[in-house]
């Protein structure tokens, strides 16, 4: 087995998260990215109010995550969100998703609906393949 190395985006509150719950925001293996489900969470853990609100947040929270490791949205391989109610809330996440993936090549993508996201809408988990490895 390789090593795993956890990755922590900079300074922020939401390590304290981390730690609380177990897991590491990504975990680097050999040239590839592992992202846990990032969501629309503030700081202090707590949901952003609106779905559009908890949309643009989770982005940014994912795009501290790729920074973090070198890494852009144009390393993303692959792409699993997790939604509470898709149908209502894809015509609101499309747009936000094309800022970030504007053209081709786009990655790969599945969308599931989930009953139960701990008081989040949207979570993103993403693998990506860091460059220059």
């Amino acid at each position: 087995m390789g090593t795993r190395e956890p990755i922590y985006p900079a300074a922020s509150a939401r390590h304290a998260l981390y730690d609380q719950h177990g897991y590491s925001p990504a975990v680097r293996s050999g040239d590839l990215l592992f992202v846990s489900g990032q969501v629309g969470s503030r700081e202090d853990g707590t949901p952003e109010e609106t779905y559009p609100a908890q949309v643009e947040r989770a982005f940014k929270n994912l795009e501290a995550v790729l920074d973090a490791a070198g890494c852009s949205f144009d390393d993303i391989i692959d792409v699993t969100t997790f939604h509470t109610d898709p149908e209502a809330q894809l015509p609101d996440l499309m747009p936000v998703k094309e800022q970030y993936f504007p053209g081709r090549p786009f990655p790969a993508w599945t969308a599931v609906g989930v009953t139960w996201l701990a008081g989040f809408d949207l979570e993103i988990k993403v693998v990506a393949r860091i460059p220059g490895n």
